[in-house]
């Protein structure tokens, strides 16, 4: 299995962020397209966006990506938007050679922190263990901060 990765968005990929989130079965509709929406906001801005991507292809085919970008008003600190893997191909080490390449395109831009964050819903253990077995830290948590019961967890990987 070999993976390749790009960091230029294409419009095609508009479908297959769609598709990718829609296979994790744990996002809602509005999320989706939130992910989306990122996207179409780079393609449509290109380097002046303050979204940017890299992209896994498995034969051609976007397994899976991320979306990051530098905090507003920090030096160094990046916000990991959105990392998701085909849920076919999830639990194969896709997911953390994308962070791999990510980090490389952050130290290149002088970041020295990621952060990342998720609900604390039961759906979202297998999230927060591969954060965790990633090697993010668990720095916050804010209660009831997405609905009542359901709270978020901020966590931080320094580079």
């Amino acid at each position: 299995m070999t993976i390749t990765f790009r960091d230029v968005p294409r419009p095609s990929d508009c479908a297959a962020v769609k598709n990718i989130i829609e296979s994790s079965g744990f996002f809602y509709a509005h999320e989706i397209d939130v992910a989306v929406e990122l996207l179409e906001i780079r393609l449509s801005e290109g380097e002046n966006s303050d979204y940017k991507f890299i992209f896994a292809e498995l034969n051609n085919e976007v397994v899976g990506y991320a979306c990051y970008g530098q905090i507003a008003c920090t030096k160094s600190s990046f916000d990991l938007y959105w990392i998701a893997i085909n849920n076919n191909q999830r639990g194969n080490g896709i997911g953390k050679k994308i962070l791999s390449e990510m980090y490389n395109k952050i130290k290149v831009l002088g970041g020295t922190a990621v952060y990342a964050e998720t609900s604390e819903r039961d759906l979202y253990i297998p999230t927060r263990k591969f954060y965790e077995n990633c090697g993010y830290i668990k720095e916050a948590v804010i209660k009831d901060f997405y609905d009542k019961g359901d709270s978020k967890a901020i966590y931080v990987y320094y580079l």
